[in-house]
C-alpha cells in the first residue's frame, strides 16, 4: 500500500473518491469537499492510500488555529481539553464523519489501510504542531477507528435519518403508529389549506430571500445573524456545489416566507438548511412540512431511500420515524 498527501481534491478523480464516500454521505463527497477547500481558516491536505493503483482509503485533513464553528471546538466539546491548534481528520463540516475505506477490502487490508490513514493524520499533525481529532464519527465506524488510534471514543451527539420503505408517502406513513399518522395527515392538511404557493428552485435563484429567512431562524434560536452574511454563505454554497441544491419554498403574496434546502447524494436526501419569515407564517405547521414531508415526497419521487436530518430536535425527528445513532469524538495519535 502507498500513502500520499495531496493539497487539492481536484487532483483526485471524483469517481474514485466517491466510490469510498457514497456509503458515508454527502459531507465527505468529492463535490462537497471541493466546495469547502478554499476556506481560509484551514490548511487542507488529503490523505490517500492506493493499492495496485486503486484508491482504497482516504481522508481530508484540516489544520486549524481558530475554529469559527463552536460545534467543532474540541475544548468546548470534550471535557478537560484546552484550546490548541487542531487537526481535524475527515469531514470538518456537516457533523457526520468516518474514515473512507473501500467496501470490498478484506478485514486485514481494511485494518492496514485504516492504520495508514491514522498515521497520515498523526504525521501531518506532528509537522504542524497540532492535535489530531476525528469528530462526529458514525457509530458504525467509531469502535474500529478508536482501536486504530488506541484511544477511547467520547459521545458528542446523535445523528438522525428517516429510512423510507416502499415507494410512496403512504408507505412512509404505514410504518408509523396510528396516532402519529393522524397527526401528520392533519399537519399536511393544514399546510395545504393555508394556500401557499409552492416552488422548487435552484439555490442561485433565491439565495437572497433564503438568506434573510435563514437569518431569522438563527435569531429565533439565540444566534444573531446578518442576512447579508447568510446570503453570501448560500451563494458560495451554490457556486461550490454547482447549483445542485434543491430549494423547496413556500410563497405568500409573491414573497418567500419559508424554505428548505436539500441535496441528493447516493441514495439519500440530505437536509441542509431551512428558514422562516415568522411574522408572515399562517400557523400551518410550516416547519414540519418544509423539513420533513415535502423532502420525503421529493425523496420518493427520485428513488431515494432515506432522508438525513442530522443532529438536534431528536424528539420531533423520532416521532416522525427517524432512527437516531450516536456520534463520537476520537482523539488521534
Amino acid at each position: 500500500m502507498i500513502r500520499t498527501l495531496v493539497p487539492d481534491i481536484l487532483d483526485v478523480p471524483a469517481a474514485s473518491w466517491d466510490a469510498l464516500a457514497a456509503p458515508v454521505g454527502l459531507y465527505l463527497s468529492h463535490q462537497w469537499l471541493a466546495a469547502q477547500q478554499q476556506d481560509p481558516t484551514a490548511l487542507v491536505r488529503y490523505a490517500l492510500v492506493h493499492d495496485d493503483g486503486q484508491l482504497i482509503a482516504a481522508a481530508p485533513l484540516y489544520v486549524v488555529d481558530n475554529e469559527p464553528n463552536d460545534l467543532y471546538r474540541v475544548h468546548e466539546l470534550v471535557p478537560g481539553r484546552a484550546p490548541t491548534r487542531t487537526l481535524f481528520a475527515g469531514a470538518r463540516r456537516g457533523y457526520l464523519n468516518a474514515p473512507l475505506l473501500h467496501p470490498r477490502l478484506t478485514p486485514d487490508r481494511r485494518s492496514e489501510a485504516l492504520s495508514r490513514l491514522v498515521a497520515a493524520a498523526g504525521s501531518l499533525a506532528a509537522d504542524q504542531k497540532a492535535q489530531p481529532w476525528w469528530l462526529y464519527v458514525t457509530d458504525a465506524a467509531a469502535a474500529e477507528l478508536a482501536d486504530a488510534c488506541g484511544t477511547k471514543p467520547v459521545q458528542l451527539n446523535q445523528d438522525a435519518r428517516i429510512p423510507l420503505a416502499g415507494s410512496t408517502f403512504d408507505d412512509y406513513l404505514a410504518g408509523l403508529p396510528s396516532k402519529r399518522r393522524v397527526t401528520i395527515r392533519r399537519e399536511r392538511r393544514a399546510f395545504a389549506e393555508a394556500g401557499y404557493e409552492l416552488r422548487t428552485l435552484r439555490l442561485s435563484e433565491c439565495a437572497d430571500a433564503a438568506g434573510a429567512l435563514a437569518a431569522q431562524l438563527q435569531e429565533r434560536h439565540g444566534h444573531p445573524a446578518d442576512p447579508a452574511f447568510m446570503t453570501r454563505l448560500l451563494r458560495e454554497q451554490a457556486d461550490g456545489m454547482a447549483d445542485s441544491g434543491i430549494v423547496c419554498a413556500a410563497y405568500a403574496e409573491g414573497r418567500m416566507v419559508a424554505f428548505s434546502l436539500f441535496y441528493r447524494y447516493a441514495d439519500t436526501v440530505w437536509l441542509r438548511s431551512t428558514g422562516y419569515d415568522y411574522a408572515r407564517l399562517g400557523g400551518a405547521h410550516e416547519y414540519f412540512n418544509l423539513v420533513y414531508y415535502l423532502p420525503i415526497e421529493h425523496a420518493y419521487a427520485h428513488g431515494a431511500t432515506a432522508l438525513h436530518l442530522g443532529m438536534e430536535s431528536l424528539r420531533a425527528k423520532t416521532l416522525r420515524g427517524a432512527v437516531a445513532s450516536p456520534l463520537w469524538a476520537i482523539e488521534g495519535t
